[in-house]
């Protein structure tokens, strides 16, 4: 791993259209991969269109990373089922704050960069990354390889603020 380059927040916000595992439905939840760094969300029951809202914080360093998501099938009496995997290249986050810096763009709600589905990404549409509320914003949906179908979304946030870690229950 190389420099530091701060913090990035990733909300786990919904999946859509999950693929069924169980009977008639799945008992869906989020693994993330960010480098050496995991974060899982909880298990929504018995749902294909969870809704998570859960926040995660990684250190992100340089050369920017990719950003890893695995989804699982919740299972109690054998190995959780696999409902597809992600990926995100972090690299157009990086370089829109980089070039927010050189310009010195300020306004709020400003469009630093498009993202386009390719072979770099899982993009299941076009993303945008924005100036917003003093970070760089990217809202994205991806969709998951190797099902039949599902997309989940996220928001990432780049920013030099220390993220707030909730203490262990």
């Amino acid at each position: 791993m190389g420099d530091k380059l701060g913090q990035i927040k990733v909300t786990v916000i919904k999946g859509r259209r999950l693929v069924i595992r169980d009977f008639k439905t799945s008992d869906p939840y989020v693994i993330l991969k960010l480098g050496n760094q995991t974060a899982k969300t909880k298990v929504i029951n018995s749902c294909l269109n969870p809704v998570w809202n859960e926040e995660f914080c990684f250190t992100i360093s340089e050369p920017a990373e990719v950003l890893k998501l695995e989804v699982f099938d919740k299972d109690h009496f054998k190995a959780d089922d696999e409902m597809g995997t992600a990926y995100l290249s972090l690299q157009p986050l990086v370089a829109a704050a980089r070039l927010r810096t050189i310009l010195g763009v300020a306004s709020e709600g400003t469009t630093l960069r498009k993202v386009i589905p390719n072979k770099d990404n899982c993009l299941a549409i076009d993303s945008s990354i924005s100036w917003v509320n003093g970070e760089v914003v990217q809202d994205v949906w991806l969709r998951l390889c190797d099902v039949e179908s599902g997309d989940i979304e996220l928001k990432i946030k780049l920013s030099d603020l220390s993220c707030v870690v909730p203490a262990s229950a």
